[in-house]
């Protein structure tokens, strides 16, 4: 199938879906099918149940638009959904999904090609947690960062200052997640690098410099209007941005991502980014990280959505 070919398929915009990031995911799923629309694609909307599959036979969906954030559409399951009806999708695919979800894998692959990432400890329910927690009090810096292992968004991210804080926050998250992880909290200028990738090359987008009111930026800071200040481009040194460029897409290559992804990035005092974590879904509201940086590229709102579309003909 050619680019050309797709004005001539019904295309499905995958949406809302069953994880805790439902909401933001119709906000970015209307939007992406708005654009699809006026650039006269036949795009409809697919509200994610557990009847799925039907629902994508009933409605004849020939190509899925996965705007999909969270399990269930972001950790490869719909992926491998869509494989098993041969129904071409946007985005990476089974594995680099599944493992872009999972925060520790990714640091563990990431470290791997020795790009610099906090330390951590990982939890999981059934673990003598107090005994956990006071191992990783002597083997990391307070203050920490505790955070479920397989969601997005910031969702479940609390921040501890000293041992009882933490055990009390691990294992609440194993108790609600299964898994925790906590990672050193690195003091410096928060980042993220939108990746956009055709046939050719990976083309790393200008790098964004997010300055949350809160203490860091967590749920409410990402999708509510006037609650974080972006500086595009970022204020750094430009071999710094350069270099968080580089490590992005050296992440978004060693985990086999396809097409688009966000890689976030703390950059600490001595000018190192410091990678957090891969969105390989990245959010597409009115407030989201990737359309700014595609926007400061010279790349319209709709162009970057057909952009997208266009990764699922890619191998």
């Amino acid at each position: 199938m050619e680019k050309q070919d797709l004005k001539g398929k019904r295309i499905g915009v995958l949406m809302g879906g069953l994880s805790r990031e439902r909401e933001i995911s119709l906000r970015s799923g209307h939007n992406c099918m708005a654009a699809l629309q006026k650039l006269d694609y036949e795009a409809v909307p697919v509200d994610v149940g557990r009847d799925v599959a039907e629902t994508l036979r009933r409605e004849r969906v020939e190509v899925a638009f996965l705007a999909l954030h969270g399990r269930y559409g972001e950790d490869g399951t719909i992926q491998g959904l869509l494989e098993i009806l041969d129904i071409p999708y946007t985005g990476s695919r089974v594995l680099a999904s599944a493992t872009g979800m999972n925060k520790i894998r990714t640091k563990q692959l990431a470290a791997y090609r020795d790009v610099p990432t906090p330390q951590f400890a990982v939890f999981r329910r059934h673990d003598d947690l107090p005994a956990a927690a006071r191992e990783a009090a002597e083997l990391l810096v307070f203050p920490l960062m505790v955070k479920p292992c397989e969601e997005g968004s910031s969702i479940g991210v609390v921040r501890v200052l000293d041992r009882e804080e933490l055990e009390a926050a691990v294992t609440e998250t194993c108790a609600r997640y299964g898994m925790a992880m906590a990672e050193e909290f690195v003091q410096g200028t928060e980042v993220t690098v939108g990746l956009l990738e055709t046939e050719e090359d990976i083309t790393a987008l200008p790098v964004l410099q997010v300055v949350p009111h809160a203490d860091f930026y967590d749920f409410e800071a990402k999708y509510n209007k006037g609650m974080t200040d972006f500086i595009l481009p970022a204020d750094l040194p430009e071999p710094v941005a350069a270099r968080a460029q580089e490590l992005a897409t050296l992440v978004h290559r060693t985990l086999g991502c396809r097409g688009f992804s966000r890689v976030d990035f703390i950059v600490d005092s001595a000018d190192t980014p410091q990678l957090t974590e891969i969105n390989t879904i990245p959010g597409m509201t009115e407030t989201s990280d990737l359309p700014a940086q595609a926007h400061a590229a010279g790349i319209g709102y709709e162009e970057l959505v057909e952009m997208m579309l266009f990764s699922s003909l890619l191998p």
